[in-house]
């Protein structure tokens, strides 16, 4: 058995003080190779770029360096390959790395560790980790508001109900209600690029807490690994995981726009109100009822995305008692954060694929638009603006009407010049241009409103934005 392979020999990779190996419940609890390794690429890049400084500065060789360089890439090579063995006895992704380097390249490799600790290699890692997945969700959130625009666009003049309480409250065009998530998406991107800008801070040569007395290039390793400057403070570099619980936190208030949209694809593919439809792609049948068509793709993200705030609510909670500056409790953020990371690229693709593939039933939508009294404040507001009652008083005189309309079972469109004057004699003739869903849609003219026109301006902006 060779000594990296023996318990007891793997506490030399850290130090003499321990005489024998740990217990194998200490080892099972205290090992995080079986998910920090999902940081080897990050952990061989900053090793490369710390052993490039050393070298700079004089406190490694020059042949050392390269010895160790080309050791780094031989084992990325292997871990991409498949080939390497990760071992659980060697806890986590620094150690084992740094003990196959030695493998590949004898003593050298101990020295790669030099004015260096576990505790900046892993902030390091961890960062640059989070700082793509910042990346690859911004990435991601734009695909996603394309869709969205190009639905908007297709429908730009489609009337369709919009909701108060889930109850009709005025018409709307289609196009308008898209954008709406198109706004609500937007934001997210935006606060994945402040925090990935915020994080671009390089915690490598904090070492243990204090820094290190080796005359070390920091600046040189901050711009080797892409960030734009080293942290400021030895001690908050070692303990912070702000940049985590940025991600997540970002993460969480994306999630809920996605599943308020997975509500509505619930809702609007439903047989009672057949909004949309959505193709069999996203759609799955009944064992036992044939003519379902179950929009379980749309649910699932219902439901997954409530994992993305159980990982933040989990981080802030692991974090919130901790002195400074490292404990070991900083060991079980990472978990929380890759599976809310997978949780939220997941999602992004699949909204992406369901809002591109569905379709809007237009003439349904129409329907439903024109129904519930949907164009009840229009009338209210003619009243104001031909008649110039009061708004009050217009908005009692309206309802009065909805509950005459409602008696006799037909929409305001339907009652007749007499049964309007009889609740308010000034009432003209006129007053029926404004009723038609038509009509009120394209009277909401105002910046941001739900007129096609607008819409239309929302829709350019955007493609813009995004090109």
């Amino acid at each position: 058995m060779s000594d990296t392979a023996n318990p007891k020999a793997a506490n030399q990779m850290w130090g003499g003080r321990f005489a024998e190996g740990p217990d194998a419940i200490m080892t099972a609890i205290n090992a995080s190779i079986g998910f920090d390794k999902r940081l080897y690429a990050q952990d061989i890049a900053g090793s490369r770029a710390h052993a490039a400084m050393l070298a700079a500065t004089g406190i490694l060789t020059n042949k050392d360096a390269l010895a160790i360089g080309e050791g780094l890439l031989t084992v990325l090579s292997e871990i991409e390959a498949g080939d390497f063995p990760f071992r659980v006895e060697l806890e986590d992704i620094h150690m084992n790395v740094e003990a196959r380097l030695k493998e590949i390249i004898g003593e050298p490799a101990g020295r790669l560790h030099t004015a260096r600790s576990r505790n900046d290699q892993v902030a390091v890692d961890f960062r640059l980790w989070v700082r793509d997945q910042c990346d690859a969700a911004i990435t991601g959130l734009e695909a996603l508001m394309r869709a969205f625009v190009a639905q908007a666009e297709a429908g730009a003049d489609w009337v369709m109900p919009g909701f108060t309480h889930l109850q009709t409250a005025q018409p709307v065009t289609w196009g308008h209600h898209m954008m709406a998530y198109v706004e609500m998406l937007g934001r997210d991107r935006s606060r994945f690029i402040d925090a990935r800008a915020r994080m671009n801070e390089c915690p490598l040569g904090a070492a243990a807490l204090a820094g290190t007395s080796f005359p070390i290039d920091r600046h040189m390793t901050a711009k080797a690994l892409g960030f734009d400057q080293p942290t400021a403070n030895s001690l908050d570099s070692v303990s912070d995981r702000d940049f985590a619980l940025e991600f997540l936190s970002a993460s969480s208030i994306c999630a809920m726009h996605l599943s308020r949209f997975a509500e509505e694809l619930v809702i609007w593919s439903s047989a009672q109100f057949r909004f949309v439809r959505l193709s069999d792609k996203w759609t799955t049948g009944s064992s036992i009822m044939p003519q379902k068509k179950n929009p379980d793709a749309a649910e699932l993200l219902r439901a997954k995305l409530g994992r993305i705030l159980g990982a933040t609510v989990a981080l802030f909670t692991i974090m919130k008692g901790l002195a400074l500056t490292y404990s070991k409790d900083m060991q079980e953020d990472k978990e929380q954060v890759f599976d809310a990371a997978d949780t939220l690229m997941l999602a992004l693709a699949a909204m992406t694929g369901m809002v591109s593939d569905m379709t809007a039933n237009r003439d349904v939508l129409a329907t439903a638009a024109a129904s519930g009294f949907s164009t009840a404040t229009d009338l209210a507001d003619w009243l104001v603006r031909a008649l110039g009652l009061p708004f009050r008083d217009a908005h009692h005189v309206t309802g009065t009407l909805v509950a005459m309309a409602e008696a006799k079972g037909c929409d305001l469109p339907d009652l007749t010049l007499a049964d309007m004057q009889s609740v308010h004699p000034g009432i003209r003739a006129e007053v029926m241009d404004v009723l038609g869903v038509e009509n009120s849609v394209r009277s909401r003219k105002s910046y941001g409103g739900t007129a096609p026109d607008q819409v239309k301006v929302q829709v350019a902006r955007w493609k813009a934005a995004l090109a």
